[in-house]
């Protein structure tokens, strides 16, 4: 079958980085299903895995996680999907990436794909739905007020694909305030129409902004990039026994600034229950499902900004090298081998 991979870990602009290649296609077993893959979409993790991470001498690497397809192939433990079913999902970061013809993945991470959407604009969705998911109700747990803060959230890079759904569902799901940041016209504007209520210039100091807004500190901030760089600003805008969460990588993380405020953290990394086989694996199945589901009475709509086709080394690159620039808009998703 075809696949995109790569040997040898490192930068975009190498002619090996990543290469079209033929592997053998899997079968399913156990609670996997194999899925013919339509659609995939590339994010910031898939450009982390392919700068650092070697797979073992003479095999390949393949990246992917999110993906779109039909089922064509059940596991004997599978219960909740047969052949023909469209299907959509992240996967697991411990096995192969989707960038192929055919995919294996547990089902009970797998949601059922919308149906009001199209292959390309469904493989927007997984990974970044799961991520600010979890992180807004699992994490942050912010259907839960903190006493005398403003009942409002701050998401700290708004326009990229974790905070572009992270704002929807907290429109369609809560009463909370919404405030994101964006530095650039076109950005900003991108988040007023997914339904944020104030914008700030995180290219500016943060809390001035904030307190400029009148609404008072913040109970919630949701951190999805740079968080190192605003980490003292978050310190002084965010409420008293507020909850902050984070999904990047800083470097250093000095929380202890937050004891005065007793400010909670929270890291949030989707692959978790994957990772380590969880009891409760298949919420994600679930939360991929409910998801479906807002998208299709017209509550949140999908993030995908460009669609590049077909599925192979060449576009792949493309989308590697403007997610690196970190100024990616949305989700970037390629569609079709």
């Amino acid at each position: 079958m075809k696949a995109v991979g790569y040997t040898i870990a490192g930068p975009i602009d190498r002619a090996e980085a990543l290469v079209d290649i033929d592997i053998e296609r899997p079968r399913a077993l156990g609670h996997d299903i194999l899925v013919e893959v339509a659609a995939v979409s590339v994010n910031p993790v898939d450009a982390k895995v392919r700068q650092g991470s070697h797979p073992p001498d003479g095999q390949w690497k393949v990246l992917g996680w999110d993906a779109v397809g039909h089922v064509v192939e059940v596991g004997e433990q599978v219960t909740g999907f047969k052949p023909g079913d469209e299907v959509y999902y992240a996967g697991s970061i411990a096995r192969p990436g989707a960038n192929s013809q055919f995919h294996l993945v547990d089902e009970r991470i797998v949601g059922r794909k919308p149906r009001s959407l199209s292959d390309a604009e469904a493989a927007a969705l997984p990974l970044t739905a799961i991520t600010a998911w979890e992180m807004l109700f699992d994490r942050l747990d912010v259907r839960k007020p903190v006493a005398g803060a403003a009942n409002a959230i701050l998401i700290v890079g708004g326009a990229g694909g974790v905070g572009s759904i992270a704002i929807q569902l907290v429109r369609a799901l809560t009463d909370l305030t919404v405030i994101a940041t964006a530095s650039r016209p076109e950005t900003s504007q991108w988040v007023r129409d997914l339904g944020a209520h104030h914008v700030i210039d995180h290219s500016k100091p943060l809390a001035e902004q904030i307190e400029a807004l009148g609404i008072g500190a913040p109970a919630f901030v949701f951190s999805t990039t740079e968080t190192q760089r605003h980490l003292g600003e978050i310190v002084k805008l965010i409420a008293p026994q507020g909850r902050f969460g984070l999904i990047d990588d800083p470097e250093m993380l000095d929380v202890l600034p937050f004891k005065r405020k007793a400010v909670s953290t929270h890291w949030e990394l989707m692959f978790t229950r994957s990772l380590f086989g969880t009891s409760d694996m298949n919420e994600q199945g679930k939360l991929l499902d409910a998801v479906a589901s807002l998208i299709d009475e017209g509550k949140i709509r999908t993030t995908v900004s460009e669609v590049l086709r077909p599925i192979n080394a060449d576009n792949l690159k493309k989308a590697h090298s403007l997610i690196e620039t970190g100024k990616a808009k949305g989700k970037i998703v390629l569609e079709g081998f």
